[in-house]
């Protein structure tokens, strides 16, 4: 494909992305950002994990990408009496022709394109770990069989980080299985008043689905064919070692406060978000600007704290702050 066809498929990517965001934005007040990384997620494959205290309207925003887009959609309320077949479903007793009963399987919910895990962390480990095979391998083991799930396929899940008591935090290799974790600020004074005006009054939002599966997976192919300089591949690489407290070049805060740094898979999701930012932007190719605006997101939940880091209340996105003041562009 020629640069020609690349640039054309470009603008009718953006354009038909400019009419996602549009449709959203019909619903959501602000959030732009918020936005943005839903976005990046759905069009670099990758999972969510959204965190904000109750009422931010995360399971909305969820909701209404789901409605813009002509895909099976299924939202999951995690409970701590929550087991793993509620999520990926279970055999039943059935009758057949001529009067005899089989064990016939029934899907669960996990086999949607886009599933909202809704408080995702106050189920227990063992229904969390139900995820794990979906989100890493697009498939589920069920009653003896591996099943394929459908393509996209994409979790979004949502935690409060205020109320901790009866919640179980999400193990480390769980959450290196999301591609972002984006936080949810509190509105300002004025979008709060267009929030109000919205939800008291008698006007309903409503949205229309503007994409469907085919055109979304052809964007994801857009996406990943993007060619990236050997020098920003090198420059996430350098990112990335130095969140680990044993390179030498990791700043300060890195030696003091990181008990381990982030994982390769943080290295792939900067480079995949870089991308699909670039795209977002109009741009043939991603920049190292692109991945310093993903950074955050992309291994903030990757990176652990010390004892002495977790005791001094340090925040993990100040310690990646550092690291990009630390490590030059070129």
């Amino acid at each position: 494909m020629n640069a020609a066809d690349t640039k054309a498929q470009l603008v009718d990517l953006q354009q038909r992305l400019d009419g996602l965001t549009s449709a959203i934005r019909g619903v959501i007040v602000g959030q732009e950002e918020i936005i943005r990384s839903v976005l990046i997620c759905l069009l670099a494959g990758g999972h969510g994990l959204l965190e904000g205290v109750p009422g931010l309207g995360k399971t909305l925003l969820i909701r209404t990408l789901a409605g813009a887009l002509d895909l099976s959609f299924a939202r999951v309320q995690f409970t701590p009496d929550l087991m793993p077949a509620d999520i990926l479903g279970t055999s039943v007793l059935v009758d057949a022709p001529g009067g005899a009963r089989q064990l016939q399987y029934q899907q669960g919910p996990i086999f949607s394109h886009i599933v909202l895990a809704d408080e995702i962390n106050r189920a227990t480990p063992k229904t969390q770990s139900a995820l794990l095979e979906a989100m890493a391998e697009g498939q589920v083991t069920a009653a003896g069989h591996t099943r394929p799930l459908p393509s996209p396929f994409l979790v979004l899940a949502t935690q409060n980080p205020l109320e901790m008591e009866g919640t179980y935090p999400l193990p480390e290799a769980q959450l290196d299985r999301f591609l972002f974790k984006i936080h949810v600020p509190f509105p300002d004074e004025d979008e709060l008043v267009q929030i109000l005006d919205r939800t008291t009054g008698s006007a309903e939002s409503a949205v229309r689905p503007v994409l469907d599966g085919p055109r979304l997976l052809q964007m994801k192919a857009l996406v990943r064919a993007l060619p990236v300089a050997p020098t920003l591949t090198r420059y996430v690489a350098r990112l990335l070692r130095a969140t680990h407290p044993t390179d030498p070049h990791a700043p300060e805060l890195v030696r003091r406060y990181v008990r381990f740094g982030a994982s390769p898979r943080g290295a792939q999701a900067m480079l995949l978000a870089a991308r699909v930012l670039s795209v977002l932007q109009g741009r043939l190719a991603p920049s190292a600007g692109d991945v310093r605006a993903v950074l955050l997101p992309a291994l903030r939940h990757r990176v652990l704290l010390n004892f002495e880091g977790e005791a001094e209340g340090i925040r993990v996105d100040t310690v990646l702050d550092q690291v990009l003041a630390a490590i030059p562009q070129g």
